[in-house]
């Protein structure tokens, strides 16, 4: 059987796909095909290569993001995105899909004609890097002499590439719109992180019913996008939405 596993962006509540993972593993559910974007990009560009739920963990906390070193200097973002190539690249036997155990498709955006791209052959590393490229806040990856960043700006929840390549996919979505007041929205940043959300929820709420599974861990509501001080409390929150999602999973699907 084939079996697809879609993941959203979501920041650092992206760690709870980690957590998704974990549960799969231990319901020996095995994942033949991924699509990600931005935090899921990178969550499942690893776990295709092959690596545990352990080890994709550790590499997210261990590589610092905002860290001085990797400020930007004459390019459009504040963090520097191809100072993380070093960081992955010892992740993969090569830097290219081809050397992946699992087929992957990662999205991006490209900035020049405002569509959305789907990479799932060649070199591996920038796309992933693309997608994860927050705008404003990562510098955009240049492929093929085009700007590209966040895949979730106009695609973060990624089930087109790989719906009609698997007999059942599992959605997983970590970026839930929280209930706020207009007290909450008195700051330009809590307006803007607002409005994004709003966007990622309206544009990918419709296709959260074409997935057999859906997993979208409520809880995470009070987590910001870039707070990197609660990887644990957000690993376990994606866990146990998992654990619950997929308890008829197996018997459905005859496993």
């Amino acid at each position: 059987m084939k079996i697809g596993l879609v993941l959203s962006g979501g920041g650092a509540r992206g760690v709870a796909h980690i957590g998704v993972l974990k549960a799969l593993e231990e319901q020996q559910i095995e994942i033949t095909h991924i699509a990600g974007t931005s935090a899921g990009a990178i969550v499942g560009a690893l776990y295709a290569a092959g690596h545990s739920w352990e080890a994709i963990l550790a590499f997210f906390k261990k590589v610092p993001i905002f860290h001085y070193k990797r400020y930007a200097l004459n390019k459009p973002g504040f963090i520097d995105t191809s100072k993380f190539h070093k960081d992955l690249a010892p992740f993969f036997e090569e830097d290219d899909f081809k050397s992946l155990k699992k087929e992957l498709h990662i999205l991006a955006t490209n900035l020049v004609d405002g569509t959305e791209r789907t990479f799932h052959e060649g070199a591996l590393i920038k796309p992933v890097l693309a997608s994860a490229a927050f705008p404003g806040l990562f510098t955009p990856v240049i492929i093929d002499e085009i700007p590209y960043v966040d895949g979730g700006v106009l695609n973060n929840f990624p089930i087109e590439p790989i719906k009609k390549l698997c007999d059942t996919t599992i959605g997983v979505y970590v970026n839930p719109l929280e209930a706020v007041s207009a007290n909450q929205l008195k700051r330009s940043y809590q307006v803007v992180d607002r409005a994004y959300h709003i966007s990622f929820v309206s544009l990918c709420k419709p296709k959260f019913k074409e997935v057999d599974v859906f997993i979208a861990p409520k809880k995470l509501e009070k987590y910001k996008m870039f707070n990197l001080t609660n990887m644990d409390a957000i690993f376990d929150i994606g866990y146990a939405a998992a654990v619950e999602s997929l308890k008829d999973f197996k018997h459905n699907n005859g496993l």
